[in-house]
């Protein structure tokens, strides 16, 4: 197998998402790590972008909420190289209707090494990393000959 280095900028592109028993924490997280999140671009589903934005005073691209294709457009963003970081607050107790998504957006940022945060605690992790606010070369699986695999 093949890899190959993706430069991920000082400026990162992070995703926020979090479910609703799940949102009081991120905003909190979010309130204690401000001055160091206004320092890169920011993404969210739809009402925690809006918190995101209301509470906090974030400049957020928003997306559609999670159970309406949300979801799937961070998952969109992640396969287009448009993502670096992912922090999804997620509930592991709640069955919700847009499971299939979710397992599909975790998955998708495993494929393309995104670092994810499902928690506080790994959150607090990697936004206090030297590397989160450094340029940084990640390795990904090279995917070329998969792709052009039934090309002729």
């Amino acid at each position: 197998m093949r890899y190959k280095k993706i430069v991920m900028p000082v400026e990162k592109n992070i995703a926020l998402v979090a479910h609703d028993n799940r949102k009081e924490i991120l905003m909190e997280w979010a309130e204690h790590n401000k001055e160091n999140l206004n320092k890169h671009t920011l993404f969210a589903t739809g009402t925690t972008g809006k918190l995101l934005e209301e509470q906090l005073d974030l400049k957020v691209t928003r997306f559609m909420s999670g159970p309406l294709g949300g979801d799937v457009q961070v998952s969109s963003h992640i396969a287009e190289g448009k993502i670096d970081f992912l922090i999804f607050f997620w509930d592991p107790l709640s069955p919700l209707p847009h499971d299939p998504d979710i397992k599909a957006l975790l998955r998708l940022a495993v494929l393309w090494n995104i670092p994810t945060a499902c928690n506080r605690s790994t959150a607090d992790f990697i936004i206090t990393s030297r590397m989160f606010n450094e340029e940084y070369d990640k390795i990904v699986t090279d995917f070329t000959d998969y792709v052009e695999r039934f090309d002729g």
